[in-house]
């Protein structure tokens, strides 16, 4: 354990004050369980992560199934108008929680992940349910995309039983993972690039056919912007009997949709434990995460509502259908207008997309596990790494997990997946909703202790309002997101919408009367343990970067994407 009144230190190059912890907890305290310094080199995960892998992860963990597939159904019950309004809130809620998120990663690089954070800047009580509640949201959403794979996969053959497939995806997965980092984010360096060129060719694709360039020749423009089709949709209209009602329900129902599929792009404050030259990359993948809101999902659910009308029976069909393209609102454009044969190209990309993302949801979830394990607060066997830095016993349970997939075997596939991604909504809410409060802690201790926001690696905008916002935002979101189980009750639905609340307030409850704890004071906050090993593993990096002379245009082409 580290004993903080005897071992002042300094808070590096970027911030030349000598900063001493004041009057903090004893040795034998609750907030020291786990010390907060990370493990040494032979027993921890290797910074194998480069600065083009890492700007790509936190691409990959942007883009999926939630906007190529999911936007489908926000577009039935928001129309073009109320799709583009509820994703571009929620886009605006993202990029708060991604700043807020990049300002204490860049600061503090280290490798347990958010709840490190929460137990540092927080409560460990608030650290150990943030870190339980992040598990359990990779535990599920796994096995999820493993689903949706075996979904997809069955559009175009299912002669083969789909639990062959889950099979074969376990373990392609657990593989890739097993073998390293630098694999791993080799890997998911192409998958995301071929995720990006696929997305823009969608959006470009959709622009092409809604000025004429189709096989009608028939120029869209906003048409579907007009009535019957839009530019607002009505939900539950039938329910609730009253059209302005149903339109304000349809309008909230993008936003839950929306908050599912930006759900993700968080992940980039688990990859930092692996990152090269964390104060360098990390923010440039958050500023750049802006921009991939605003293409790819702003732009892609306003390509979409105008290619599709929201009133079409197709796309209706398509969002409760078996078999992956047809899901997709893309296909349902290309049938429109007379396309063919692209619907097994997006077919195609569908699957690489969920592939990809249970690829990275295996590698969070295991070192999810892991830094709970270094914070002594899951076992210590899930501390051990192999000599390739791989927490081997960590991925081999997250990996077990996945067997939840073959609840399709007994249930459809469609009310599995349903049930998924009602728990991952909610565990995902919850995780940004604790990442803006360890935020706003962490300003407030920077601000008693005297060290200013200015000095940073990386300084937040728009704070302290940024991330009270997100909070805000995210509570209200996630508190009225399961409306539609109570229009009929559906207990099911009810139960997979809200469980992770009770979840995450038993964790929370259930230590601090273990251990009585209490909210950390500003003051006594420690900005300091494990800072200095930080910045010395950083500079070496950078020194041996330089032994190796200038970049090529090839590599500074990769590391600009």
């Amino acid at each position: 354990m580290v004993d903080y009144e005897k071992s002042p230190s300094v808070v590096s190059s970027s911030i030349e004050k000598d900063v001493r912890v004041k009057d903090v907890q004893e040795e034998d305290s609750p907030y020291n369980r786990g010390g907060l310094l990370d493990p040494v080199k032979e027993e921890t995960l290797h910074r194998g992560l480069s600065a083009r892998q890492i700007s790509m992860i936190a691409l990959g963990g942007a883009v999926g199934t939630g906007l190529i597939i999911g936007s489908g159904t926000a577009l039935v019950r928001g129309g073009p108008l109320g799709v583009l309004l509820g994703y571009t809130f929620v886009g605006m809620v993202c990029y708060m929680v991604m700043v807020s998120l990049g300002e204490m990663a860049a600061y503090l690089p280290h490798k347990k992940g958010f709840a490190g954070y929460a137990t540092r800047f927080v409560d460990p009580a608030f650290g150990f349910a943030l870190g339980w509640n992040y598990l359990m949201k990779y535990l599920i959403v796994t096995p999820n995309n493993i689903n949706a794979a075996g979904v997809v996969i069955q559009y175009w053959t299912r002669h083969v039983h789909i639990a062959v497939w889950m099979v074969i995806f376990i373990a392609f997965i657990f593989f890739i993972n097993l073998l390293g980092v630098r694999v791993f984010g080799e890997l998911e360096f192409w998958f995301s690039s071929i995720k990006v060129i696929t997305l823009v060719g969608l959006l470009i694709m959709g622009i092409v056919i809604d000025l004429g360039g189709n096989p009608k020749h028939d120029r869209i423009g906003f048409r579907y912007w007009n009535p019957p089709d839009g530019p607002m949709g009505h939900y539950l209209k039938d329910q609730v009997h009253g059209e302005s009602l149903s339109i304000f329900l349809g309008f909230w129902s993008t936003l839950v949709n929306a908050l599912f599929a930006y759900i993700g792009t968080e992940l980039i404050g688990v990859t930092v434990g692996e990152a090269q030259a964390p104060r360098k990359n990390i923010p440039i993948a958050i500023r750049r995460t802006f921009f991939r809101i605003l293409v790819f999902y702003i732009g892609g659910v306003f390509v979409i509502g105008l290619v599709v009308p929201s009133t079409d029976q197709t796309l209706f069909t398509a969002n409760k259908a078996k078999a992956g393209a047809a899901a997709s609102p893309f296909v349902v454009a290309t049938t429109l207008v007379g396309i063919k044969v692209l619907n097994h190209i997006i077919n195609a990309a569908i699957l690489l997309f969920v592939l990809s993302a249970a690829n990275s949801d295996l590698y969070i979830g295991s070192r999810t596990l892991y830094a709970l394990a270094v914070e002594g607060n899951a076992p210590k066997i899930f501390t051990k790494v192999n000599r390739m830095g791989v927490p081997y016993p960590a991925l081999i349970l997250c990996t077990a997990f996945c067997g939840l997939v073959f609840l399709n075997v007994s249930s459809s596939s469609a009310k599995v997946f349903t049930w998924f991604v009602n728990l991952v909504s909610t565990f995902g809410a919850i995780t940004w909703i604790c990442i803006c409060y360890s935020h706003i802690r962490f300003m407030k201790a920077l601000r008693a202790q005297g060290i200013s926001r200015d000095t940073l690696p990386y300084k937040a905008p728009f704070q302290p309002f940024g991330s009270w916002f997100a909070l805000i935002s995210t509570c209200i979101i996630t508190i009225f997101k399961g409306f539609d189980t109570f229009i009929p009750f559906t207990k099911d639905t009810f139960v997979t919408s809200y469980i992770g609340l009770p979840a995450f307030l038993m964790f929370w409850v259930g230590y601090k009367l273990t251990y009585r704890t209490r909210l950390i004071p500003a003051e006594k906050v420690d900005l300091i343990t494990g800072k200095r090993e930080i910045d010395e593993e950083e500079e070496r990096f950078n020194r041996q970067e330089e032994l190796k002379g200038p970049r090529t245009k090839w590599q500074k082409f990769f590391d600009s994407l």
